[in-house]
């Protein structure tokens, strides 16, 4: 707006002015209510899934101020449907307390499955939000239009795990590949057990990607179990039958430490092929008075990240049991393409 005065401002034109700056005071102190001073970012590169399926990798820099909602008159549940590894961690239940101190109406319901079957429900319209880590499957379901404005938000490594005195001997071996083939050559002398989730999650994919590489096919092996269940199930079903398995190093550090798995192991973890990114996303069926705080919660989660994600772990176990992802978000969202488009 533009006011042209002449001979000296007029009464009118300064009652304009006035009531214009207090217009902008009043929108500028509600797009910074309820924001947690920690989360007002200055040029924050964003770049995630959602750029990710057209193919390119757009990196997009810009002042952002995130504007939460104010918090609803009466409760409202939010249900988010996940990957197991981020809820049997405690992470999600943690991040849902910090968000309860904003919002304490907004109750956050989570559904621990593994990501293949955490995007089924949000197909269903059965959740309004997911945090997955299965690339693959979340670019079929963003073409599909199930989900929308995904972003990375942390990141960690798969291990395998398996007995200490190691019959396959794949502590020394030089990648994933070769490690799995020591595995499957030992399973075929009988020397070897090897326990797979088999529950069409994102760790199931990233075994059933490493078997690929190796051109070798354990499935039907009597030495090959499929569990069909959980990472910690599977950890528990290894620790018990001395058995080798892929599992995310979050889940196995949480269950090392209360000393539930005495006799299996951390033997393989070296490489790139072994990076594991998290993702969350909004469901575009979730009704929108829901979805408003669902975002919120997102929102919170993604630019929180340092401060929440990157310490959680840190007091028991010396070490965070997820990366933040914000600084290295370009890097990984090329990963990310690499892993959906199965290369």
């Amino acid at each position: 707006m533009v006011i042209y005065l002449s001979k000296g401002p007029s009464k009118n034109a300064l009652i304009l002015y006035i009531l214009l700056l207090i217009i902008i005071a009043v929108v500028a102190g509600a797009i910074r209510y309820y924001l947690p001073r920690s989360t007002i970012t200055e040029q924050i590169t964003v770049i995630g899934p959602a750029y990710t399926y057209t193919q390119r990798v757009t990196e997009i820099n810009s002042n952002i101020y995130i504007y939460y909602p104010p918090p609803p008159p009466s409760e409202i549940r939010v249900v988010i449907s996940t990957t197991t590894s981020l809820y049997a961690t405690g992470l999600l239940d943690y991040l849902a307390s910090e968000f309860n101190k904003i919002y304490p109406n907004v109750k956050i319901n989570f559904i621990a499955v593994g990501s293949g079957a955490a995007l089924k429900i949000a197909e269903k319209g059965d959740s309004c939000a997911v945090f997955v880590h299965a690339p693959n499957f979340e670019l079929k379901y963003i073409n599909k239009g199930v989900i929308e404005n995904g972003r990375i938000v942390a990141y960690n490594f798969f291990i395998v795990v398996g007995p200490p005195d190691d019959p396959a001997g794949i502590r020394d071996a030089p990648n994933v590949v070769e490690a799995f083939k020591r595995i499957y050559q030992a399973g075929e002398r009988g020397r070897a057990i090897f326990i797979s989730r088999g529950d069409g999650s994102g760790t199931h994919f990233k075994e059933l990607s490493i078997w690929k590489k190796t051109g070798l096919d354990p499935r039907g092996k009597p030495w090959y179990l499929e569990a069909g269940a959980g990472m910690d199930q599977v950890l528990i079903m290894s620790n018990e039958r001395g058995a080798y398995t892929l599992s995310d190093i979050s889940t196995y550090l949480k269950f090392k430490r209360e000393g539930r798995l005495p006799n299996i192991e951390e033997l393989f973890a070296k490489g790139a092929d072994l990076i594991n990114i998290y993702s969350t996303y909004l469901v575009k069926s979730c009704p929108e008075n829901i979805k408003r705080y669902a975002k919120a919660f997102l929102d919170f989660v993604y630019f929180n990240q340092k401060q929440l994600i990157g310490s959680f772990g840190v007091a028991e176990y010396g070490a965070p049991l997820f990366n933040s992802a914000i600084d290295r978000e370009y890097e990984l969202a090329c990963t990310w393409l690499q892993l959906a488009r199965g290369e």
